[in-house]
């Protein structure tokens, strides 16, 4: 029989009491770069194809990767692909029974943003 008080029922608890853990972040945050290093990949897919295509395309896509918006697409596309190399490792970890506890997780998922970030500024500077 259809339910008749659908609209006075309350919302689920999560919707007003639940608070953001590490783990659950940095989780999300996974999968959020994992579309990040896609799109890059298809950045660096165009910059190929306008190199292989002529000199004007080349250097219009070269223009843009090299401005300072390339620069930041760049540098957040390498966070990125970090970070989600780092998340990936993390489940390695626990695929083989290790830091399982929620302590560990919850450092491990905090050491990935800032891992990611010094290894980022690493690349950057030296590369």
């Amino acid at each position: 029989m259809a339910d008749v008080n659908r609209g006075n029922r309350p919302l689920s608890p999560h919707i007003l009491i639940y608070r953001p853990q590490m783990t659950s972040m940095s989780s999300i945050m996974v999968r959020i770069t994992g579309i990040a290093v896609f799109v890059l990949a298809i950045l660096v897919v165009a910059w190929l194809m306008a190199a292989s295509t002529s000199e004007t395309a080349f250097a219009g896509m070269n223009g843009f990767l090299t401005g300072w918006f390339g620069d930041l697409i760049l540098f957040g596309g390498t966070w990125a692909l970090i970070y989600h190399m780092l998340g990936r490792l993390r489940h390695v970890v626990w695929d083989f029974g290790y830091c399982l506890d929620v302590k560990k997780s919850e450092d491990l998922g905090a050491g990935m943003f800032v891992l990611a970030t010094l290894l980022t500024i690493f690349f950057v500077i030296v590369l």
